[in-house]
C-alpha cells in the first residue's frame, strides 16, 4: 500500500516547502487540478526536479485529446497521469498506449461514474494501471465518502490497482485500511495539518502496518 500526497491549493515554491516536509514518509505526490491549471505543468517538472526519488502524479483529469496530454505530461517528468473514467472507450486508450510507450502509468479517476462496476470491468480489460474511487470535494460536503465503492472496484477488479480519494484523514484512515486499497490518496489529512510530517509519518505506519 503506497501513501500519495494530493497538493491542490498551493503555487510551486509552497507545493516544494510542502514535499520536504514529508518526503520521507510519501511515495508518491499529486499535482492536484487546481495546481495544474494555476500554474500549467511547469508545476510537474518544478516538483519532479526537486525531488527525483519521488513519483509524480500530474492529475490532469484528461477527457478528450488523451494520447497528446499523456505525452505532454510524461514530458514534463511526470510518472502517472490520470484521465477520467467518464472519457470515451478510445481516449482511454490513446492514453494507455501513449502512457506504455513513455514508461508511464494512467490511473483513471471514476468521479461522477455512475455504474462503478461495469465500468470498471471494462477499464481493467483496457489495461489502466490504477482505477481511483473518488469523492470529490463537492461531495465530500454532503458527508458522502468512498469506502463501499472501492470494496466494490476491488471484487471485479483483476490487473489494475486500486485507489481511493476524497477526503481521508487519520480518524478515517483504520476504515479506508480494512480495504486494503493500493493506493491512499490524502490531501488536507495532510497538508491541513499543523504539524503536516507527523501527520504524513503516522499515515505511513498505520498504511505499513495495514
Amino acid at each position: 500500500m503506497e501513501l500519495q500526497l494530493a497538493l491542490d491549493l498551493v503555487n510551486i515554491p509552497e507545493a516544494i516547502e510542502v514535499v520536504k516536509e514529508v518526503e520521507e514518509h510519501i511515495d508518491i505526490v499529486e499535482i492536484g487540478t487546481p495546481v495544474v491549471i494555476n500554474e500549467g505543468l511547469h508545476a510537474v517538472k518544478a516538483v519532479k526536479d526537486a525531488f527525483p526519488n519521488l513519483k509524480v502524479l500530474a492529475d490532469l483529469k484528461i477527457m478528450d485529446a488523451a494520447g497528446y496530454e499523456v505525452a505532454q505530461a510524461s514530458q514534463a517528468g511526470a510518472d502517472i497521469v490520470t484521465i477520467l473514467g467518464a472519457a470515451e472507450d478510445a481516449s482511454i486508450q490513446g492514453a494507455v498506449e501513449e502512457a506504455k510507450k513513455q514508461g508511464k502509468k494512467i490511473l483513471v479517476d471514476m468521479i461522477a461514474v455512475k455504474d462503478l462496476e461495469g465500468r470498471a470491468k471494462e477499464l481493467d480489460s483496457m489495461g489502466v494501471d490504477y482505477i481511483c474511487v473518488h469523492t470529490g470535494y463537492d461531495l465530500q460536503a454532503e458527508g458522502k465518502n468512498s469506502f463501499e465503492d472501492l470494496q466494490t472496484i476491488k471484487s471485479v477488479v483483476s490487473n489494475a490497482k486500486t485507489a481511493i480519494a476524497g477526503g481521508i484523514k487519520l480518524e478515517t484512515l483504520p476504515e479506508v485500511i480494512k480495504v486494503q486499497p493500493d493506493l491512499v490518496i490524502v490531501g488536507g489529512g495532510i497538508t491541513g495539518q499543523d504539524d503536516k510530517k507527523a501527520a504524513a509519518e503516522q499515515m505511513q505506519k498505520m498504511i505499513q502496518q495495514g
